[in-house]
């Protein structure tokens, strides 16, 4: 029984992981080491995605008409959510399932910036940019730019705290730099 047990799960892993291969060139665009929940719901044309990219399950990536843009070294926790639209719900005297006409701030990109944590849960709505370095806690609603280096939280979102000093940001960059300088050698 256990062989049995272990086979099924070995089975099922293997199964994800080829959906996620044969996948992965439905998005827009897409770096190396990108892995995603192939579960999960994606408006694939509309996404592009950095290089160290994890997405994690039960993930709703959606824009029909904007998009959504992942730099690098990004982390996303179960159940994230990000909606790049919104619907037309101007037009007085017809019901809002009928509007199918948008107006330019129905739709606008959300970008997430490099080394960016977003936790299990969160809601990323859309014309929001969250900024380089950034946490954003678990069960958070992000409704507006998210600041570099900040850790956000809360419904919605506001700055819990910043990740670390202005001088510790310095020191933090002049090391990344240096590090991406030496694995170009």
């Amino acid at each position: 029984m256990r062989i049995v047990s272990k086979l099924i799960r070995f089975l099922a892993k293997a199964f994800r992981l080829l959906l996620m291969y044969l996948y992965r060139p439905l998005f827009k665009k897409y770096g190396r080491n990108f892995v995603f929940d192939p579960f999960g719901h994606y408006s694939f044309n509309t996404i592009e995605v950095g290089d160290d990219v994890f997405i994690g399950p039960r993930a709703i990536l959606s824009a029909t008409e904007s998009r959504i843009i992942f730099g690098n070294k990004i982390m996303l926790g179960p159940n994230v959510t990000i909606m790049g639209g919104d619907h037309n719900t101007s037009q007085v005297g017809r019901y809002m399932y009928d509007v199918d006409e948008k107006l330019p701030e129905n739709d606008l990109p959300v970008i997430i910036e490099d080394d960016v944590w977003v936790g299990t849960g969160a809601i990323i709505l859309k014309g929001v940019t969250i900024g380089r370095g950034s946490i954003v806690a678990a069960g958070a609603l992000i409704t507006k730019d998210v600041p570099m280096y900040s850790i956000v939280g809360g419904v919605p979102a506001r700055v819990i705290k910043m990740r670390f000093s202005k001088e510790d940001i310095a020191e933090h960059e002049r090391m990344l730099i240096s590090l991406k300088n030496k694995r170009a050698r």
